[in-house]
């Protein structure tokens, strides 16, 4: 049997009766709903929902599907994403000198936690080339300085192309990607090391062990041209206390990196993740 299916996620202004509209789409062509969520924003007046059908016994072949779909959407000023299950997604993993969460995602990933094709690892620096090895992945150094950064930026750009890359992951990349870089390449989460909004920036463990901070967080993040202000995906907190340093912050904070970066790929990679005016409805 196939057990492939296909997962729409739609925004639009409210209105009634929009569940039945897009329901109706899918019960006409045959389909069988196996997951559906929704959330209305009313400060915002947006319906937002995700929806996943099997393809097994659908009319529509899955190359009409969006054009079908499209014409129910345009009257009703809905913005709209259609995956399909059996696409495998293809991801970079950028990292600097760090390696906890660059070994985690590919634990992960052998693993079959998350169902991705990991062909490209790339840093600002050589010394995890032998990670990349070790399990047969692809590494490219690609130093940057504020004289270079343009020209090693286009670097970045063609390996996404050559390696056909669907998604950038920053698994502890300590450099700020440009706002033209952005513009080419939309489709990046970033883990940061902190609870954000607090503590953006550099050195967050060393600024929240000076305020005396009795927790410690991570956020997970889609990266725009603003710094760490990006919709979050994720985030949890681990309590510190007065006796705890800052390598005991930093030690209890790698922890939650690892773990908050690997749940928002998940769930970015399951459709779950809808963003809206610099927020997310995450469907978990």
């Amino acid at each position: 049997m196939n057990n492939s299916t296909a997962t729409l996620l739609i925004s639009c202004p409210d209105q009634k009766g929009l569940v039945a509209k897009f329901a109706n789409f899918i019960y006409a062509n045959g389909g069988n709903i196996i997951h559906a969520d929704q959330h209305t924003d009313f400060s915002a007046g947006l319906f937002l929902t995700r929806i996943e059908w099997q393809l097994e016994g659908f009319n529509l072949p899955r190359e009409i599907i969006g054009a079908a779909f499209n014409a129910i959407a345009q009257p009703l000023q809905a913005k709209w994403e259609l995956h399909f299950s059996d696409d495998i997604p293809r991801i970079a993993i950028w990292v600097s000198r760090q390696d906890h969460c660059l070994f985690d995602l590919i634990w992960r990933q052998r693993a079959t936690e998350f169902v991705a094709d990991i062909p490209l690892i790339l840093s600002n620096h050589p010394y995890l080339k032998p990670i990349a090895e070790q399990f047969g992945i692809d590494y490219h150094h690609i130093p940057l300085t504020a004289a270079t950064k343009r020209e090693q930026e286009a670097k970045q750009l063609e390996l996404l192309r050559e390696y056909k890359i669907d998604l950038v992951v920053l698994a502890k990349y300590m450099q700020i990607l440009s706002p033209e870089f952005m513009a080419e390449f939309s489709q990046v989460i970033n883990i940061h090391h902190s609870f954000l909004p607090a503590f953006p920036g550099a050195n967050p463990y060393e600024r929240a062990y000076d305020r005396g901070v009795k927790i410690i967080g991570a956020t997970a993040h889609y990266v725009t041209q603003d710094l760490d202000e990006g919709p979050i995906i994720e985030q949890d907190v681990v309590r510190v206390s007065h006796r705890d340093q800052v390598a005991d912050l930093i030690r209890k904070g790698k922890d939650l990196e690892r773990v908050v970066l690997a749940r928002a790929v998940r769930l970015h990679l399951q459709n779950r993740v809808l963003v809206y005016a610099n927020r997310t409805v995450v469907f978990a």
